[in-house]
């Protein structure tokens, strides 16, 4: 491609070679919410990144972009190793992929989801505990006989499936009232202490279980193909001395397709901005 090869790498000049490209670039969007956006032939960043995080999450979308162009189902399915460094032994590369999405982006750890689901974890054992000293042939995973004969006269069953709730009574002149598991000693006050603790391990559990859905949830983001491709092109972008120290092997395959063209523009993003010898 035709570009002045004598420019340093700035935001602003990396934008006009994106745009060299008949990539759209917006910089005054919110990006969704997200640092950076790729959709077909457009790169969202977010307003008022610094300099510096600007060049890279330009480079994270770009190597999106770049995705795109060798497969353009990556979309839907988030990719393959095997298309993307041409190869039938991912195993190795993914690995090495994986340390270091760690390394660049911090959150993709989940340390504190897992600190709150460890957390969790452990109230919920204290509270079964505490049950157990009154009721031992209690378990969490079985009905709860002594419990449910004395709740379903109250208004605190709702309490066992929701954490707060409204509750109207009435018919012409409606009156309401909010439950909530914070107020639980408050507005029952004569309920004994583990049927409360009971209602308080039920909100628990469902802490737990949104937990363990958002952390999976993130898990199977951070770990396509994509998103791995698109954090090491990143990373070996802004610190390539670091990231072939901590992922060799893929970084030896990585500069071998680079060189043959298999990642298309992005060889001329690397020889006009990092003056690699490839």
């Amino acid at each position: 491609m035709s570009y002045d090869r004598t420019k340093p790498l700035t935001k602003r000049n990396l934008i006009e070679f994106l745009k060299g490209l008949d990539i759209e670039v917006k910089t005054n969007t919110k990006a969704r919410g997200n640092q950076g956006l790729y959709q077909r032939n457009r790169i969202d960043i977010s307003r008022g990144l610094k300099e510096e995080k600007a060049i890279e999450v330009l480079v994270h979308e770009f190597a999106h972009h770049i995705h795109y162009k060798i497969d353009n189902d990556f979309v839907k399915n988030g990719g393959s190793i095997e298309q993307l460094f041409k190869t039938k032994d991912s195993d190795e590369i993914k690995s090495e992929l994986i340390n270091v999405t760690n390394l660049i982006d911090k959150n993709s750890r989940l340390k504190v989801l897992l600190e709150a689901k460890e957390e969790t974890s452990e109230k919920i054992k204290s509270m079964q505990s505490a049950i157990k000293r009154e009721y031992p042939n209690f378990q969490r995973s079985k009905k709860f006989p002594e419990f449910e004969s004395y709740i379903k006269n109250s208004e605190a069953k709702y309490l066992v499936k929701y954490d707060a709730i409204r509750i109207s009574k009435g018919f012409f002149f409606k009156k309401e009232k909010i439950l909530t598991i914070k107020n639980l000693e408050i507005d029952f006050p004569n309920m004994p202490k583990a049927f409360q603790t009971y209602i308080k391990l039920c909100s628990m559990k469902r802490k737990q279980s949104k937990l363990a859905r958002r952390i999976n949830k993130l898990n199977k983001y951070y770990e396509k193909p994509t998103e791995l491709f698109a954090r090491f092109v990143q990373g070996y972008f802004t610190n390539p001395q670091t990231i072939s120290t901590i992922a060799p092997n893929t970084t030896k395959k990585f500069l071998e397709l680079l060189k043959s063209g298999h990642y298309k523009e992005l060889k001329d993003l690397f020889e006009i901005f990092k003056n690699n010898n490839l």
